[in-house]
């Protein structure tokens, strides 16, 4: 799809972080992964949290981790070996998201918001569990935790919440999409 943005989006806001790069993907995807609030949500939270509310696109401390999203090489390469490989039509989508068909994908990861978000939506839609209910923070949280950043990762989800809160608030004003159109 030509008309999704390719690039980076520098000190985005929530709701700008959701409505231009988080919702327009998801949509993208919406034949393969159907669109859902909780999705958006759940993306939404997973950027704010692993980026400090965006203001990190590269691990601290001089890890490996990229994007808003902070997702390691070995896990984007892993995505595509062991699922997008088996495949084809999500392949497609996902690979549409690059910004030329012989793009650096690690590359990409850090440095196109689209590619990064569609490689974490694809993250999550690889767990077997259902996406946390969206009006539910606390399980979004832990759902976070358990399969993103994994129980062996430094994060933990009462800072989810803490940084959900602090940069959305508790009483949440974010307007999202009902369904694709």
């Amino acid at each position: 799809m030509s008309d999704l943005f390719k690039g980076s989006i520098q000190n985005p806001t929530p709701q700008s972080y959701l409505t231009k790069i988080i919702e327009p993907v998801l949509c993208h995807l919406d034949a393969e992964i159907p669109y859902s609030k909780a999705a958006s949500r759940l993306l939404l939270g997973t950027a704010i949290k692993e980026s400090l509310n965006f203001k990190y696109r590269k691990q601290v401390g001089g890890g490996p981790a990229v994007s808003y999203f902070q997702m390691e090489p070995a896990t984007h390469d892993d995505i595509w070996n062991n699922y997008l490989r088996h495949r084809a039509d999500l392949a497609k989508k996902v690979t549409a998201l690059l910004t030329s068909s012989g793009a650096d994908k690690h590359s990409e990861l850090e440095h196109n918001d689209s590619y990064a978000t569609v490689m974490a939506r694809v993250h999550y839609r690889r767990v077997p569990a259902a996406l946390p209910s969206f009006d539910d923070l606390s399980l979004m949280a832990a759902y976070w935790k358990q399969y993103y950043n994994t129980p062996l990762g430094k994060g933990a989800a009462h800072e989810y919440v803490t940084l959900w809160n602090a940069y959305v608030g508790s009483k949440s004003r974010l307007i999202y999409l009902d369904r694709c159109s």
